[in-house]
């Protein structure tokens, strides 16, 4: 007789193989951790196999885990878009939201992902650019809601997370050993001036190592070991790493991620964008 998969099951499943652990998933979900942890159980026992590896520190998946994961990702698509068209089609429209370059990932996709599957019929467009630039779409109107980062929050924003800047570099790189330091940031990178104000206090010299307005170059750069360069901690991608420099390196300051919303026609449209992002971001 064929078994089935439960898909509450398969969905607290996908939520800690993508945040990482039962705590955060269990945020994502709206959940208790002893609600999640109960559901991985059911389904590892539904499968009769270990789906995820908790003799680490953190939660990580079998090989089992790792070849049911793709396909219940496609199955709660499926079931999510099914759901969608059949009981939605009261929202129908466009939003833009526009969010900082460095902090797209890893909670960017994850947001759509989820809004996707909520509102079918609402297309967003999303516009990747500098805090600046997107702070002025948002002041023409031209933006339902923008993410920011930033030392402060300006009226009507929202603070979602402070976080540290970290100086990142290449798996195993030297470029942060190498005096005059050479740094890799972007002509309009609003973490610049602050990270050459803190190499200045601190005696460090340091210089260009490109002129750029392009994260591509700036990866590019920084993973092939020919400078180092500042993010968000928890927003380093998967070519670089956190400098572990031992007090080589100065300490930089706290950055803001902020929520900019504009009031739409629909709040529960509304409601439900901002909702995800503050989940997500949160959980960082």
């Amino acid at each position: 007789m064929p078994r089935n998969l439960d898909l509450t099951s398969l969905r607290s499943f996908v939520a800690v193989a993508e945040t990482g652990g039962v705590t955060r998933a269990s945020g994502v979900l709206n959940l208790t951790q002893s609600a999640v942890s109960m559901q991985l159980k059911r389904l590892e026992d539904s499968v009769g196999l270990a789906l995820l590896d908790r003799s680490g520190r953190s939660v990580a998946l079998t090989s089992a885990g790792e070849q049911l994961l793709s396909s219940a990702r496609r199955m709660l698509d499926l079931n999510d878009e099914a759901i969608g068209k059949m009981t939605d089609t009261a929202f129908e429209g466009d939003l833009v939201l526009g969010v900082p370059h460095d902090i797209v990932y890893p909670a960017i996709p994850q947001v759509l992902r989820r809004f996707a599957a909520e509102f079918p019929r609402i297309r967003v467009q999303l516009v990747s650019s500098f805090t600046r630039n997107l702070k002025e779409l948002f002041a023409r109107g031209e933006a339902h809601f923008i993410l920011t980062t930033e030392d402060g929050c300006d009226q009507g924003g929202e603070t979602l997370v402070r976080k540290p800047l970290v100086w990142i570099g290449a798996p195993g790189g030297s470029a942060w050993r190498e005096r005059p330091l050479r740094l890799a940031f972007g002509n309009h990178c609003i973490f610049r001036a602050g990270a050459q104000a803190a190499l200045d206090r601190a005696g460090v010299p340091w210089e260009m190592a490109v002129d750029t307005m392009s994260d591509r170059t700036i990866e590019a750069t920084v993973s092939a070991d020919l400078a180092v360069h500042a993010v968000i901690a928890g927003t380093e991608g998967p070519h670089v790493e956190v400098i572990n420099h031992g007090g080589a390196l100065p300490e930089l300051t706290s950055q803001r991620i902020n929520l900019y919303a504009r009031p739409m026609v629909r709040s529960e449209v509304s409601d439900g964008m901002a909702g995800l992002i503050r989940q997500h971001f949160r959980m960082m």
